[in-house]
């Protein structure tokens, strides 16, 4: 896609800044986004950076091509309901807010009883910030492969984006890339403060335990093998490997995993019960 299309983003938190980056970085001109923030140092944030800005919604909304949706689970219908008088047929909307529906999304913007199905929702993640993301997006069936590949277009340029069936995809989306850089922070965390109860400084423990899981990722992303047979092989019988790896079994740190994962899951569908009923 060699244009741009102009995108308004409501909600200027870090989420929209973080898209917002990535699009300039790939070309897209200031003109051609808009931010509606209440924040008035946020507001003055984006203006700094030559984009236009708005407390609230008014026709200003109606000249844009996308609709960004990036606001909390529970404000999400009253935000999308104040923008409703400036929606147009040909308006594409994508939301990233946890656990409201493509269901409710198309209803709550509903013109005279007639739900709006050009609705992507998606799943960002907090690695968006340095261009490291990946997003899982979800569409009505309605969706058309132009709208599909605009949403794709945008949200690429802050990281990967694959597209899943349906909102119960993407629940499972967030239980494991949404909320996974939490996970894998918890993760280094540990291997930072187990290096310094064996011994080493925290510097030490934090640079060894950034770089290892860096270049274990970047290993298991390049290389034709599954992580189980890379696992293997740095796992001698009777080493040091394999004395760690007993602990983790005998505690059954798949199960945990799979039990936190099970939770998030758990929470987004509650989220939409709670924020996303139409």
């Amino acid at each position: 896609m060699s244009t741009f299309p102009k995108v308004a983003m409501i909600g200027g938190g870090n989420m929209a800044n973080a898209l917002a980056s990535g699009l300039l970085a790939q070309g897209c001109p200031p003109a051609h986004l808009m931010v509606i923030e209440i924040d008035e140092s946020l507001r003055q944030k984006w203006q700094a950076r030559g984009v236009k800005t708005l407390v609230s919604a008014d026709a200003t909304l109606s000249g844009f091509d996308v609709w960004m949706f990036a606001v909390k689970p529970q404000q999400m219908r009253e935000v999308v309901q104040t923008t409703g008088a400036y929606l147009r047929q040909e308006t594409l909307v994508i939301s990233i807010a946890a656990g409201i529906s493509i269901t409710s999304l198309s209803t709550w913007l509903a013109n005279e009883g007639v739900p709006h199905h050009r609705v992507v929702r998606c799943m960002p993640n907090t690695p968006a910030l340095v261009a490291a993301g990946v997003t899982g997006m979800a569409a009505p069936k309605q969706l058309s492969e132009h709208d599909r590949n605009t949403a794709t277009h945008l949200l690429s340029s802050v990281g990967q984006v694959v597209w899943v069936d349906g909102d119960a995809s993407i629940d499972a989306v967030t239980a494991l890339s949404g909320s996974g850089p939490a996970y894998v922070f918890l993760f280094i965390e540990a291997l930072i403060a187990g290096g310094q109860k064996l011994g080493l400084s925290h510097d030490q423990s934090r640079t060894l335990a950034l770089a290892t899981l860096a270049g274990a990722t970047k290993l298991a992303a390049e290389s034709p093998e599954n992580p189980g047979t890379l696992r293997e092989r740095v796992t001698s019988k009777g080493g040091t490997t394999a004395a760690a790896l007993d602990v983790f079994v005998k505690r059954d740190f798949s199960s945990i995993v799979q039990e936190a994962m099970a939770a998030a899951d758990h929470r987004a569908a509650e989220l939409s019960r709670e924020f996303g009923s139409s």
